[in-house]
C-alpha cells in the first residue's frame, strides 16, 4: 500500500462540498488514514509551498491557503500517488478530463479545489508536516 498526501483547498471547504470530494475520494478505492481541518497561517503555508518560493505566484498561493480553512488529508491505496493525481486532474480545471474532481469542482487555476503530492519524496515531506505518526491509523 501507498500513501500520499491531500488537501481540501480553502475555495472547497467555503463551497461546502468537502463531503462531495471525500465521497469522490473513497467510491475510488481511496482509504482515509488521517484527515483535519485547519486553517493555515501565512506562514505555515510559505513552509508547506517551500518549494515554490521562487516562483512569481509563491505570495498569492500562500495568501490563497491560509484565506479559510482547509481539510488536509493522508490517502491509502495501491499506486496512490498516481491514482489521486489522475482523480484530481489537471492543475487547471478547464484543462482537467471530464470527471475528474477539479474539472467537476474547481473554480479557476488558483481556485482547484483540491492538492496531492506529486512524488514519492513530496508525500514524504507533505505527510509528516500535518501528521504525526499516531494520527494516521
Amino acid at each position: 500500500m501507498e500513501r500520499t498526501f491531500a488537501i481540501i483547498k480553502p475555495d472547497a471547504v467555503q463551497r461546502n462540498i468537502t463531503g462531495k470530494i471525500l465521497e469522490r475520494i473513497e467510491a475510488n478505492g481511496f482509504k482515509v488514514v488521517g484527515m483535519k481541518r485547519l486553517h493555515l497561517t501565512p506562514e505555515q503555508a510559505m513552509g508547506f509551498y517551500y518549494v515554490h518560493s521562487a516562483r512569481p505566484f509563491f505570495k498569492d498561493l500562500c495568501n490563497y491557503m491560509a484565506s479559510g480553512p482547509a481539510v488536509v488529508l493522508v490517502l491509502e491505496k495501491e499506486g496512490a500517488i498516481a491514482e489521486w493525481r489522475k482523480l484530481m486532474g489537471a492543475t487547471n480545471p478547464e484543462a482537467a478530463e471530464n470527471g475528474t474532481i477539479r474539472k467537476d469542482f474547481g473554480v479557476s487555476l488558483e481556485k482547484n479545489s483540491v492538492h496531492g503530492s506529486d512524488s514519492p519524496e513530496s508525500a514524504a515531506f507533505e505527510i509528516p508536516y500535518f501528521f504525526n505518526a499516531l494520527e494516521l491509523v
